[in-house]
């Protein structure tokens, strides 16, 4: 009897401890899910934060992108602004433009028979004058006379290329100068010119002078003690002497003759 008391204890034990693991177990599953659970949750988290900061990164950049915008937009409109403002400066340019062609084309009607009126004088005025450089002279009288004719000058370019041939006439009133030419009978001399009044001439060898004769148009020889003046002054207007005083003949039909 003493024994089954025993074995009875020792079931009793057993069932203890059966039912004690498996209360152990039973509370272990729950256990093992929350921690899981947490740690599943924490991974969540973690993962959102990185999807927010990288949200939040593309945020801030749109709103950059967007801030950028308006600033181009702004510009945009200031630079439309001025773009008006050239347009209708260059509108009322041209239409300023379009009106001066006509003032213009009616100015040429009145211009261009007067520009041909000054070359014409200008030949003119050649012909008369004492013939030095005279065939220079008419040359540049015959260009101008082939620019008329030209289609593709400006009224005032021709005008300008006028104006200049008279500026060129215009200075040969107030120097001097000397150079080599010939006379009508082709013999080669030096040339002395002062101003429009005087034209003499001395052979090379400095025998023979002249000069230009306004009342016969001819060139006619002068005494010879016109010599010596005559090769002073050419010397002076080359520049192979100094200025100086020169006594040169007062021009006049007494001086022709000599020789």
């Amino acid at each position: 009897m003493f024994n089954r008391k025993n074995q009875k204890r020792k079931v009793n034990k057993i069932t203890a401890v059966v039912l004690l693991l498996a209360m152990g177990c039973t509370n272990a599953q729950p256990l093992n899910t929350a921690v899981q659970t947490a740690v599943n949750t924490n991974k969540a988290a973690a993962q959102a934060q990185v999807r927010i900061d990288k949200l939040s990164t593309q945020t801030d950049t749109l709103v950059g992108q967007y801030r950028q915008v308006l600033n181009e937009i702004e510009s945009l409109r200031a630079y439309n602004k001025q773009l008006e403002a050239v347009v209708g400066d260059q509108r009322a340019q041209v239409k300023s433009m379009n009106k001066q062609m006509t003032t213009l084309e009616q100015t040429n009607r009145g211009v261009v028979p007067m520009i041909i009126e000054m070359v014409d004088a200008l030949g003119q005025l050649v012909e008369a004058d004492l013939p030095f450089r005279k065939e220079k002279r008419l040359e540049r009288v015959a260009n101008l006379e082939v620019l008329l004719g030209k289609q593709d000058l400006t009224t005032a370019e021709l005008y300008r290329k006028v104006t200049e041939a008279y500026g060129i006439e215009l200075d040969y009133g107030s120097t001097a100068e000397s150079y080599q030419g010939e006379l009508p009978d082709g013999k080669k001399v030096d040339f002395l010119r002062v101003g429009r009044n005087i034209l003499v001439y001395q052979t090379f060898n400095q025998e023979v002078s002249g000069w230009w004769n306004p009342n016969t148009q001819k060139f006619e020889t002068m005494d010879r003690r016109y010599n010596g003046e005559i090769k002073e002054a050419l010397r002076i207007a080359s520049k192979k002497a100094s200025p100086n005083l020169v006594g040169l003949p007062v021009i006049g039909a007494q001086q022709a003759g000599g020789q």
